[in-house]
């Protein structure tokens, strides 16, 4: 399944108790949704409307549909019914903009109030009741699961029956997406059925907004995220204002790890954020940037926005929990990929303890409160853990036991609980990181046999997880800090077998690449290492210049160098 980390909206919807059963994308803030005036791209959809204007604004409507601004799309289809109290299809609209299915969110109440507002009159014309009918599917009888497949295959129907008509197909491929479950075993096989049925789209209009959002989110894994990489750089030129359209891109470019591309479209929509009140903020483009930073050799860069987050966080309302919250997500995630990818272990301390105290109150009411932001309390604490265990295990510091002692009582105590937002079982999460955290103890102590069995049991639990957008939940790669640890026990060989592996899952991920380069270099395989650190080099040719890593690869690459 295509999954994601959390957005702004999705953990203020749980905050109050909305349903949240799976999610493939970020969710807009309304707070930043694109102006009336927004360029959302260009489509074409006849309807029965008399007026030019009532359809211009339907038209909008499902533009601003078509890139998830579904504040936009709902105000667009009520000004074209306010024009015209007949037009059917604008109460078609208003209904389709209360469902957000790659978000699993639906308002089925309002959306019914909607279609209740449809009279059948002769000024129908028989696609538009067949759209009718198949929206009324997707308002009907049953569980969110069944209608959401009915609408599928109604959506089916109607693109088999119209197949020239670009808007049957596109929203026949996203309702195939939003059909998919995290324990469907035909999940992947959908997906790429909604992929095909884009490109077919794109082929007959490359400037399709719907056809090339909903590519990227098709093909948003390692495997086939090639195949969306031209939707991935046209999107933003098509939805220039949609804010979604501005950070979808990005799935892709870390899904094969091109950091200049993804560096690009992060920092763009994180001015359109920036510009925002800090409440109102959707702060996931600020981790994602920090996390390309971080592959770059941006240290620097990578650490003046985390102490930004952790600036916006400390100046925000204390008595605004669900800020709180998602702040402190968002902050713990930034804190533990900076401090275990740059190493830095004396920063554990001090980004982690502020965020410790001033969430206090957060943590221990989601702690009583069973459902889907109990387990965020639990993952955001995790991440606490395994930094600062990591850190403590590095030091050799005697408080490092309990770390691992209170990570494996959260994991017992994750049941089957999921991290929200990824379809993920909570309880896999913590497992990569209690073992992760135990081989670094093993290693520590010189015990490396002990640390590489634990850690090839942690690549066992990543290996049965499906590849999600961004940076890894589980902070450090299994197969990555395997190949360390090997290198550190002299076997060359089945180190650079395991940074093979993190390449492949997670492609030019910086710690993985230079892993790579070290493990041919221990083995004498000159031009393999230097092929490595040349690459690794070229990667970090925006960082920090003064860095130990950097100099590493510029004394390989030298030719008076030792090797």
């Amino acid at each position: 399944m295509t999954c994601t980390r959390f957005s702004r909206a999705s953990f203020l919807l749980i905050m109050v108790a909305l349903p949240f059963t799976h999610a493939h994308g970020h969710q807009g803030d309304p707070a930043a949704r694109p102006t009336p005036e927004a360029r959302l791209g260009d489509i074409q959809f006849p309807t029965s409307a008399h007026s030019e204007e009532a359809q211009a604004h339907f038209l909008r409507g499902v533009s601003a549909l078509h890139s998830f601004s579904y504040d936009l799309a709902l105000a667009e289809f009520r000004k074209a019914t306010e024009r015209e109290p007949e037009f059917m299809m604008g109460y078609w609209g208003e209904a389709m903009a209360h469902n957000h299915p790659l978000w699993g969110q639906q308002n089925t109440e309002a959306a019914r109030k909607a279609l209740a507002r449809i009279q059948d009159t002769p000024r129908l014309t028989a696609k538009e009741r067949a759209y009718w009918l198949a929206v009324k599917r997707l308002y009907g009888e049953g569980d969110k699961d069944t209608r959401d497949r009915a609408y599928a295959a109604a959506m089916e129907s109607i693109h088999r029956q119209y197949p020239d008509d670009l808007e049957a197909a596109c929203l026949y491929a996203l309702a195939l997406l939003g059909s998919v479950r995290p324990d469907d075993p035909a999940a992947l096989r959908t997906r790429m059925r909604a992929g095909a049925i884009a490109l077919e789209v794109v082929q007959k209009d490359p400037q399709h907004p719907g056809a090339t959002h909903y590519l990227l989110h098709a093909f948003d894994d390692p495997d086939h995220a090639i195949l969306a990489l031209a939707a991935a750089r046209r999107y933003p030129e098509i939805a220039p204002e949609a804010p979604h359209a501005l950070h979808m891109p990005a799935h892709i470019f870390l899904q094969l790890g091109m950091w200049p591309e993804a560096a690009a479209t992060q920092e763009k929509e994180w001015a359109q954020q920036n510009a925002l009140p800090a409440v109102q903020r959707d702060y996931h483009s600020l981790y994602w940037l920090l996390y390309v930073y971080l592959q770059q050799g941006r240290y620097h860069e990578a650490e003046d926005l985390l102490m930004r987050m952790q600036k916006y966080l400390a100046e925000g309302p204390r008595n605004d929990q669900a800020f709180l919250g998602y702040g402190t997500f968002i902050a713990s995630s930034m804190a533990a990929a900076f401090v275990v990818d740059t190493r830095r272990w004396e920063r554990a301390s001090p980004l982690i303890g502020p965020l410790r105290q001033d969430t206090a109150g957060f943590v221990k009411a989601s702690e009583g409160n069973p459902g889907p932001y109990q387990a965020f309390a639990r993952y955001v604490q995790a991440l606490w853990l395994f930094t600062e265990g990591m850190a403590a295990v590095s030091g050799n510091a005697p408080d490092a036991r309990k770390r691992l002692d209170d990570l494996q009582a959260l994991e017992q105590r994750a049941g089957a609980a999921e991290l929200p937002g990824t379809g993920v079982p909570l309880a896999k999460v913590l497992a990569i990181q209690r073992l992760e955290l135990a081989a670094m103890a093993s290693a520590s102590a010189g015990q490396l046999n002990q640390a590489i069995q634990t850690l090839e049991a942690a690549t066992n639990v990543e290996d049965a997880l499906p590849s999600l957008p961004g940076p890894p939940p589980w902070i450090k790669p299994a197969h990555e800090m395997l190949g360390e640890i090997l290198l550190q026990a002299e076997h060359p060989a089945d180190a650079e077998r395991q940074f093979a592996t993190a390449l492949f899952r997670y492609p030019h991920r910086a710690r993985s690449l230079l892993g790579s380069a070290r493990a041919a270099a221990r083995q004498g395989h000159r031009d393999e290492a230097l092929d490595a650190y040349a690459k690794f080099l070229e990667q970090w040719q925006p960082g920090d210049g003064g860095l130990s890593e950097r100099q590493e690869a510029q004394r390989y690459l030298t030719p008076t160098g030792t090797h």
